[in-house]
């Protein structure tokens, strides 16, 4: 992955000079000695003269006596407040002296920024300018001072302005930071220098080196001394430290402390840093002898791109960030989707859960995961026979679940996974076109849109579109290359990648079952278990793998509900290490037998839908000693057998930790040795408890066979009830009892009331305002939408608006404005549970109605691009099915009276919006022998033969037509 380097600005006084120069040493002058006596007669007078004085004047800080309550009932006289004043300057005068005392023990070290006195912004950079000039003359001080400039700025514990600075970790994680206060102090004294001097801009960004000079008097040179004068302040020497760090020097040592440099040494420095004793490019030193530039080309050799490329130092750095396309209106962008740093402000004053908001892979996998358990229970449910059954409508969430599944729908992402999963897919398509393996994937980030992935070593060039990055072990794919790809058949290669959160703008997914040994999470018991349960739950419901086993110990029983056929529990650790053990035997087994290296060679050959599948075991609890030592065994050949382990820990210290980590309760993810800092991505407590009731909600093993529940809305089907407004979506979308709104927003207001309609329970605002604006929108646009659509439905008689909130905040329209799809659930409700019930002839009658209403499928003629929302509802699966029941009611009614002919067109009816459905079929083959016309049956077998396929018909239609036709296949095969 390639560093990212400081941006620097776009002048600078310092020229390119490409010929090093020897240091320049400032020698002591006379001035620095003045200054360095007068400040020892400064702090003299303000550590030792004030305390005398005030002893002498006012005597010692100490009450005679310590009686608080006599205290407050004196009178407050001169002499009192004299004493009040004369402590707070006792106060004062020991805050300046532990200022002082920290400064001094700061500069005498030499190594690391002074320490923080509590409150003592202005007292403590008074100390630092005085202590600074004292220790001028010193060894190690000469460049300690930021400069007066900075007085009474900074030490408020404010942030500073921050620009991303190249910083290399060594290990198995890179990542680019910089000091706050040392990137803004640099930038502005750059820029400060260009406006003087007027100089040229600067093309910043090279390769820059400094070799450490040997010592001239007692100054020896320092990380600190180089850091202020070629990056502008010396607090930014850590920066330097950790690109050199542990690189082996020309004399064969390594850099191991910040205070510890010897002459000669050579270190690389950051991208904007400036001066005539660098030197920029180490081929291009033609001053220095052939044996300085050898070194300097072998030190080279020895950065960023040499190191971490073995098998087993995963390295994971951040991408550069594209900027954003300044053409993007602002109205269409997204702040509360893609990779969500900072979800959008809600305006409307109602919370959603953030977690969720902020992770738009996870509620993508659960949306969909969702949308899929009660499209299964539609199905079951509608097999359990004609009325007298739950009905077409899932329960209503409300509470946290309602909160929960809002969330879900304002923070998914489908189209992010849709790329992710055809990128990945394409990929392993392409690899195997040129019979090439998979290569070890240690992570991927998700930047703009664009899909950077970060191998375990060199792996060739890549297949276009793909192309290298800034070094071989990064390959990267733009995202309008992403958005060619199509579904193509083959296995997903990389199903263990799960997302851990985000770093400014950039998502991090981590490969578990690529880590080469454990991958350890220290934290508290509540922040750890909020981590594996959004690894679990992504896990159990993404869309780029097939299929995968995830063992849950110590956490997660009540997960299982989100997808069984993944997600298992095991009672503790005992167990856990006893399955561990029997899976690691057979998949060493199985990949000896099949000749494979590793499960990746083998994703992709004949076996790829039956074997080689992850298994990805989350033990939130700590192991004893002796069982972390076993899963460290089984662990250190996990990578090649498609394992991964990620182990819960309270010491943070496991053996065969391959990567470390820690979950602060401030929701930071942080391994500090690997340089890995993200905003996590978390699922907590009572977030997962109504994830997991809603997906319960939807299951369809649940619940009672009797019948369903009253729908959600009622209308009134008599003369009486005739709505102000009426809108037909089942078929074309027409709207009667409203005037047409203007033509540039008439598309968004009939998308708003379509899906306010389909919602009568009610539509949270970011809900309505992420279904019309995928991208994103502002909240002032969307307010003046609401407002347009209140205008646009007007009020009742009774001066009611029809467009209103109820309790929780949510959008709901008014009992007047009613949709064809309302009265649809409303007839054949009272036809099958109300007054049709008693009364034939009213149920044939209500039912004869219902069909009336069906002109075609739901919103037949929308426009391509728009209603993209329909695709997270059920209603496309709800309506069919109503249509179909209400057919087959329909049919059932007239059978009762033998008339067969009105049955079958009753079911042809039902057919045409629910094409699918057997239940259909099979009645219409009942009501078709029953004319006594073996023709018909026939050509309406053979009719049924055509439509089935290769798939060949359902058992239940075959059964039938045995029954009602015995040589259906020789009728069949002689008309064919």
């Amino acid at each position: 992955m390639p560093r990212r380097r400081s941006p620097s600005p776009s002048s600078s006084t310092a020229p390119r000079n490409r010929t090093p120069q020897p240091v320049r040493v400032r020698q002591r002058s006379f001035g620095d000695v003045v200054k360095a006596f007068l400040a020892l007669v400064a702090l003299l007078a303000l550590v030792v003269g004030v305390p005398l004085a005030l002893a002498m004047t006012a005597g010692l800080p100490l009450p005679d006596t310590f009686e608080p309550m006599e205290w407050l009932k004196q009178d407050i006289s001169v002499s009192a407040f004299l004493g009040i004043l004369t402590f707070v300057v006792w106060l004062a005068w020991a805050q300046f002296t532990a200022c002082v005392l920290v400064e001094l023990k700061a500069a005498l070290s030499g190594v690391g920024v002074p320490g923080r006195v509590p409150g003592a912004g202005p007292s403590q950079l008074l100390a630092r300018q005085l202590v600074a000039a004292l220790l001028l003359v010193g060894a190690t001080a000469a460049s300690f001072t930021p400069g007066l400039s900075g007085l009474g700025q900074g030490f408020d514990g404010s942030p500073r302005p921050a620009v991303a600075a190249a910083q290399q970790t060594p290990g198995f994680f890179a990542q680019q930071q910089e000091p706050a206060a040392g990137a803004a102090a640099a930038l502005a004294e750059q820029a400060s220098h260009a406006e003087t001097a007027g100089s040229p801009a600067t093309v910043h960004g090279d390769t820059k080196f400094y070799r450490i000079q040997p010592p001239e008097g007692r100054h020896h040179d320092s990380l600190w001394e180089i850091a202020e004068r070629h990056l502008g302040d010396g607090r930014r020497y850590k920066e330097i430290f950790q690109l050199n760090k542990d690189r082996v020097q020309p004399d064969g040592s390594r850099l191991s402390e910040a205070s510890l440099i010897r002459p000669g040494w050579i270190m690389e420095m950051p991208g904007d840093a400036r001066g005539g004793e660098l030197v920029e490019m180490p081929g291009e030193a033609p001053e220095v002898s052939s044996e300085v530039r050898q070194q300097l080309h072998d030190y080279a050799r020895t950065g960023e791109h040499a190191r971490g490329t073995g098998a087993d130092a995963a390295r994971v750095s951040v991408p550069e960030q594209r900027p954003a396309p300044e053409q993007q209106p602002a109205h269409e962008q997204r702040p509360d989707r893609q990779q969500h740093a900072a979800p959008a402000r809600d305006s409307s004053g109602l919370g959603l859960p953030e977690a969720l908001l902020t992770a738009p892979l996870l509620a993508a996998g659960l949306l969909a995961a969702l949308g899929h358990r009660r499209r299964q229970a539609l199905w079951q449910s509608a097999l359990a026979g004609i009325g007298g059954r739950r009905g077409m409508e899932p329960p209503t969430p409300d509470g946290d679940a309602l909160d929960v599944q809002d969330a879900l729908l304002v923070g998914a992402d489908p189209d992010g996974v849709r790329l992710l999963d055809r990128s990945l897919r394409g990929l392993a398509a392409s690899l195997a076109a040129e019979s090439r393996p998979l290569p070890t994937v240690h992570a991927a980030w998700l930047t703009g849109g664009d899909l950077h992935l970060q191998l375990a070593q060199p792996s060739g060039k890549p297949p276009a579109p793909w192309v290298t990055g800034e070094d071989e072990t990064l390959w990267v794919l733009a995202k309008d290359d992403a958005e060619r790809y199509g579904d193509v058949d083959t296995a997903a290669p990389y199903p263990g990648l799960v997302s851990l959160g985000t770093l400014d703008d950039s998502r991090l997914l981590l490969n578990l079952e690529s880590v080469p040994g454990l991958v350890s999470l220290r934290g508290s018991e509540a922040d750890r278990a909020a981590v594996f349960a959004s690894v679990a739950a992504e896990l159990a419901t993404n869309g780029w793998s097939d299929r995968m086993t995830i063992t849950l110990v110590g956490f997660g029983e009540d997960l299982t509900p989100l997808a069984p056929g993944r997600l298992r529990h095991l009672d503790g650790i005992e167990a856990l290490i006893e399955t561990m053990e029997a899976e690691t035997r057979q998949r060493r087994g199985a990949l000896g037998a099949a000749g494979h290296d590793s499960v990746l060679t083998g994703r992709t050959g004949p076996a790829r839908h039956t074997r080689w599948a992850p298994h990805l075991v989350l033990l939130a609890t700590e192991p004893s000693a002796e069982d972390a030592v076993t899963l460290a065994e089984l662990a250190a050949d996990a990578s090649r057998l498609g394992i991964g382990y990620l182990v819960g820990t309270d010491s943070g210290e496991l053996p065969g930790a391959a990567w470390e980590m820690e979950i602060t309760g401030e929701g930071r993810l942080l391994a500090p040795l690997l340089g890995l800092e993200l905003d996590a991505q978390l699922l907590p407590d009572s977030q997962q408890r109504a994830v997991v009731e809603l997906f319960v909600g939807a299951d369809p093993e649940r619940g009672p066979d009797g019948p369903g529940p009253t729908p959600p809305f009622l209308v009134d089907i008599s003369e009486q009830g005739r709505p102000a407004v009426y809108a037909r979506l089942v078929g074309s979308y027409e709207i009667i009892g409203l005037d047409t709104p203007d033509d540039e927003r008439s598309a968004l207001l009939h998308e708003a009331l379509a899906l306010l309609l389909l919602h009568r329970e009610g539509v949270h605002p970011r809900v309505l305002s992420s279904a019309l604006w995928p991208r994103g929108v502002t909240d002032d646009v969307r307010e003046a939408l609401l407002e347009r659509l209140r205008a646009w439905l007007g009020t009742d008689p009774d001066g009611t608006p029809r467009l209103g909130t109820d309790a929780t905040g949510r959008l709901t329209l008014a009992p007047s404005v009613v949709s064809d799809l309302d009265v649809l659930r409303s007839l054949y409700h009272e036809a099958t549970q109300g007054k049709g019930v008693d009364s034939r002839a009213v149920r044939g009658r209500l039912l004869t109605d219902a069909l009336v209403l069906v002109r075609g499928p739901l919103l037949a003629d929308r426009p391509e691009g728009r209603y993209r929302w329909l695709t997270h509802e059920i209603v496309d699966a709800q309506l069919p099915l109503l249509v179909a029941d209400t057919g087959l009611a329909l049919s059932a009614f007239h059978m009762e009276k033998n008339r067969a002919e009105k049955a079958i067109e009753a079911i042809d009816a039902a057919l045409r919006t629910a094409p699918s459905d057997e239940r259909l079929w099979n009645e219409l083959l009942r009501a078709t022998h029953a004319l006594d016309d073996p023709g018909r049956l026939t050509a309406l077998a053979a009719d049924l033969v055509g439509r089935s396929g290769a798939r060949g018909l359902p058992a239940r239609t075959e059964a039938l037509l045995d029954e009602l036709l015995p040589a259906w296949r020789e009728a069949v095969a002689a008309a064919g």
